[in-house]
């Protein structure tokens, strides 16, 4: 039996760091398992925060130039968690960090040079997830379904409250799966306007009210009506939330607190769209899931039917890049790791490029 060991790196569009979780993963009587042996995370400085956030403004050179300076510096913090925890290491698989993702034009783009990183770690990569897909004609999202149903299929759905918030569910042997909207992107746009990086356990949330004009127009914002497959990405954001955000004068708890609502209506939307039965579960990882004020609104709006659960801490935080530790080994076996039924494409793929070390 091979046991793949691999470290997959995420940084997600919440921009609150990069992710580093060393997994072994291996497949025994056609299911594959696996362990999470070691994990770091990494916060973000606020001019590393502040580049990311803003890469969508820059010319082509300076993009290009971003995504070898970035994967220079994944290539650095990857060969620290090798060395400081004496890792044996097959490859690194890389989701990069996305800058610009609009599928209605054909495009996706993830800084983070797979070549740049190979050659400053010593180890080979996989990364460039994504465009693959795109060139199918899908929507290069969401990816993480292959490990909901991989890894976490006894739950009836799988929700990531990440920048945004995931759904991914089974229909008919089929993974359905897309971004329902928004979750720690606003909350952190918020939290930020007060130097704060995030509101911890939704305390500041939690003290506000509901402005319901704000509500009002963030519940009818027109991404909602689209069908799926679907996603959005930082543009749709800066286009479409934060003017609204903007446009209303009102305390930090408030616009909180009403975030919170409008996240959690969302989602319970979605769950009531595609109920499956009484005493069904929904799994929530990523960082929301450790706003106790968001998951509480959240079950209030279920009821009963729905039971929330939350994994342990391990799972919570490195559950994405663990699927992309997934991905990696996939790919590396030609097996398919991104579904179409998921997000649009031609056709299921096998998607990754290879980087070897120079």
């Amino acid at each position: 039996m091979k046991i793949y060991k691999i470290i997959g790196l995420m940084s997600g569009t919440s921009l609150d760091g990069l992710d580093l979780a060393y997994c072994h993963i291996w497949e025994k009587k056609g299911i594959w398992e696996f362990e999470i042996k070691e994990t770091k995370s990494i916060s973000y400085s606020s001019e590393m925060m502040n580049t990311l956030k803003n890469a969508i403004d820059l010319s082509a050179e300076k993009l290009i130039e971003l995504h070898n300076t970035y994967g220079t510096w994944l290539g650095e913090q990857a060969l620290t968690f090798i060395t400081d925890n004496k890792l044996e290491v097959d490859f690194i698989a890389s989701h990069g960090h996305t800058t610009h993702h609009r599928p209605e034009m054909g495009l996706t783009f993830q800084v983070g040079s797979g070549q740049h990183l190979a050659n400053v770690s010593g180890i080979k990569v996989i990364a460039d997830f994504r465009t693959n897909d795109i060139a199918l004609g899908g929507q290069g999202a969401p990816l993480v379904p292959i490990g909901d149903r991989i890894f976490f299929n006894e739950y009836d759905y799988c929700l990531n409250l990440g920048g945004i918030s995931n759904i991914s569910f089974d229909v008919k042997d089929k993974r359905i799966a897309y971004d329902i909207g928004l979750a720690n992107m606003i909350l952190n746009y918020i939290t930020r306007k007060v130097d704060l990086e995030y509101d911890e356990d939704g305390n500041l949330a939690r003290s506000g009210q509901v402005n319901a004009e704000m509500l009002k127009e963030l519940n009818g914002l027109q991404y909602y009506l689209l069908p799926h497959p679907k996603s959005i990405g930082y543009e749709w954001f800066l286009a479409e939330v934060v003017p609204i955000v903007e446009n209303t004068d009102d305390s930090i708890e408030n616009l909180l607190h009403t975030s919170i609502h409008h996240i959690c209506d969302k989602i319970a939307q979605q769950i009531q769209l595609n109920f499956k039965h009484n005493k069904q579960q929904l799994l929530i990882t990523g960082g929301g899931a450790l706003n106790s004020f968001l998951i509480e609104t959240l079950q209030q709006k279920l009821g009963n039917t729905t039971k929330v659960i939350i994994p342990e801490k391990i799972i919570i935080e490195f559950k994405e890049a663990l699927v992309f530790a997934l991905m990696g080994v996939l790919r590396s076996e030609q097996l398919t790791n991104v579904l179409s039924s998921v997000t649009g494409a031609k056709k299921d793929s096998s998607s990754g490029v290879l980087f070897i070390p120079n």
